[in-house]
Formats: structure tokens, C-alpha cells, sequence
């Protein structure tokens, strides 16, 4: 049975998993047995457009890139009623993330679970702030509710922690949860002013044009979150974890690192000890012995802490189109596999 699929958003990461499918079409018919259609997709700049018998998306991708909006199967939706509506079996909430009140992407999801469908998310809205209210919904009506992608995009977390690491108490969590940040440190240590080096990130779209939740550590602190209560089941707020950003860091910071054979680093923490959580992001000096002190650029990181395996690290990339899109194609197939 096909997959039927419906995308809020055709951004950067709509787009990555649509070159992916084209793509790899045919090897996960082979590999996996999974076939699928995208439905319907909604989206603020370029309209909304559904066929049940499932949309042709390189035109789509075509008609964003050439026309700047969707040309062919045009209807007249909002997301809410796409969601209602069309003949999807599985919703991916791929929109702007609104890490204030997570909306519109929590009322997205919570419509799709009241309409028994999946949701699929790399938006870190819904994750960070109302993951619990969200599962228990998905639950009750029978789908679920997959998340991978909203702490290091294609680099799997939560799949490793629930698979390969399955058995395990985790501990505790201390990782690099943000590339934009890690990417300007690292430009720092070549000798660049934090100013030049943020420009730089911008440049190269690391950065948004406002980055104000990379660089003072709200992205890092939703990932956090999402962390302690999807794997750790801590029950924890977005609010209880400690933020400090990187924009206090000064080249003389990082040349009195060097001195201590130490890097400066923004790391995501959080650790339970006598029943106590403490959760935080910080700019922190890492030794040179640790592995986090090697992961460099734009990559993210993340240990594990286990009472079978002791610390686990994985190195992955944190961003990107089809990193990113990749995150939603394994969740996908996680809910192919199990339907």
C-alpha cells in the first residue's frame, strides 16, 4: 500500500526530502517495499495544491524555482483543511518553528492526530513545547508522532537512543546542538572577530538573518528540551533550562582556550543526579581530550551517557536540505514499516 502524504511547508527541507524520493525512488521500492505519493502540500508562498492520486513533484519543484508558486492542482485550503481533507495518511509539519507558543505547527499536529493521521516533524515548535499533550493525543487516536529531525536533522539521535542503544539508562546528555554557533567559534580560533565571523555564517546561510536563536542558544535550549523529554523522561519545560549564548566570547576567550589545551564550545546539557535534573546551555571550555573538543565547523555532536555502554559520541551534520530531509525520509519509513 502507498504511502499518502501531505506537506505543510516547501521549504528548504520540503524540498530535500522531494529530491530524495525522485531520486531514490526505485532503490526504496527495492530496499525497503515503500512506495508513496505526496498528496497535497501547503505552503505560505506558493499556494496550496492537491491530487489524491498523488502530485508530480518535480514540476512542483520546477514551479517554485521558475514561477515562485504552485501553477497546476491549485485549491483553495488552508493547512487545516488540507490536513481534514485530503486523502494523506501522514502529515509532515515542516513550517517556520515558533519556539514562543510553537503555532501554528502545534494546532497543525494536533489536527492530524485528531484525524488519525501520523505526523513527521523536524520543527522544533511542537517538540520542544507540547511534546507530551502531543504524544499522549497521537496515542490515544492510534498514530504517531516522530520526531528525529528536530535535534541534529539527519544525524540520528532519538532513532540510536530508541535502536542500537535501546536497553540503556541514559544518564545524561552533553553535546554541540547547534552548527551556526559552533561554526563561528570555529572561525574565531582561525583569527576572525566574532562580528566577521557571524557575517560569514550568514553568507554561507548557516545563519539567518536574524540570528538571535542560534547565537544567544534558543535553538539549542528547544533541543535540550525535546532531549529530556523524549529520552530521558524528565518532565521539562523549556523555561527550567538555564540559556547563555556565545556573544559575550572574545578573541582573547579564545586564545586564552589555547593556552589551557581547551576549546571553547556552546554545549546543551542535561543530567539527573539524586533525582535532581540540571539542564542548561552555555558557552563551556572542552579539553582537548574530550571528543566534543575535535568537532569542528558546522558539525554537531553529542554524547551520550549510558549505565551499559558509558559514553557514547555520535558526529553528524545539524542542518542542511538533504541532511534534513533525510531525517523525514527515516521516519517515514519507520511508520511504512509498522503500518
Amino acid at each position: 500500500m502507498k504511502q499518502k502524504i501531505a506537506l505543510i511547508g516547501f521549504g528548504t527541507v520540503a524540498q530535500g526530502l522531494c529530491e530524495i524520493l525522485i531520486n531514490k525512488k526505485n532503490e526504496l521500492a527495492k530496499k525497503y517495499n515503500y512506495r508513496y505519493e505526496i498528496v497535497a502540500v501547503s505552503d505560505l508562498r506558493f499556494g496550496v495544491v492537491y491530487n489524491p492520486e498523488g502530485l508530480n513533484l518535480k514540476r512542483l519543484l520546477k514551479e517554485v524555482k521558475e514561477k515562485g508558486k504552485f501553477i497546476k492542482d491549485r485549491i483553495d485550503w488552508n493547512p487545516v483543511e488540507m490536513i481534514e481533507k485530503s486523502n494523506s495518511d501522514v502529515v509532515c509539519e515542516l513550517a517556520y518553528t515558533n519556539l514562543k507558543d510553537g503555532q501554528p505547527a502545534i494546532k497543525h499536529c494536533e489536527t492530524a492526530f485528531k484525524n488519525k493521521k501520523h505526523v513527521v516533524t523536524s520543527n522544533k515548535g511542537p517538540a520542544a513545547l507540547a511534546y507530551r499533550r502531543l504524544k499522549r493525543l497521537a496515542d490515544k487516536n492510534g498514530v504517531r508522532f516522530m520526531i528525529e529531525g528536530t535535534v541534529l536533522s539527519g544525524t540520528p539521535v532519538i532513532n540510536l537512543a530508541n535502536g542500537p542503544l535501546a536497553g540503556n539508562t541514559i544518564k545524561a546528555f552533553k553535546g554541540i546542538l547547534n552548527g551556526t554557533t559552533n561554526y563561528i567559534l570555529t572561525r574565531m580560533e582561525d583569527g576572525m572577530s566574532y562580528e566577521d565571523a557571524l557575517k560569514e555564517a550568514q553568507e554561507l546561510g548557516y545563519a539567518e538573518a536574524d540570528p538571535t536563536n542560534d547565537v544567544q542558544g534558543y535553538d539549542a535550549r528547544a533541543k535540550v528540551t525535546i532531549l529530556a523529554n523524549v529520552l530521558m523522561n524528565v518532565k521539562l519545560d523549556i523555561n527550567q533550562v538555564k540559556c547563555k549564548g556565545i556573544t559575550k566570547i572574545t578573541r582573547e576567550d579564545i586564545l586564552e582556550a589555547k593556552k589551557k589545551n581547551a576549546r571553547w564550545k556552546l554545549i546543551g546539557s542535561i543530567e539527573i543526579k539524586k533525582d535532581k535534573i540540571k539542564a542548561y546551555v552555555k558557552p563551556e571550555l572542552v579539553p582537548m581530550t574530550h571528543p566534543l573538543a575535535g568537532v569542528m565547523g558546522s558539525v554537531n555532536a553529542l554524547t551520550i551517557t549510558t549505565d551499559l555502554m558509558g559514553d557514547v559520541t555520535i558526529v553528524g551534520k545539524g542542518a542542511g536540505k538533504i541532511e534534513t530531509g533525510f531525517s523525514i525520509l527515516t521516519d517515514l519509513l519507520a511508520i511504512a514499516k509498522n503500518s
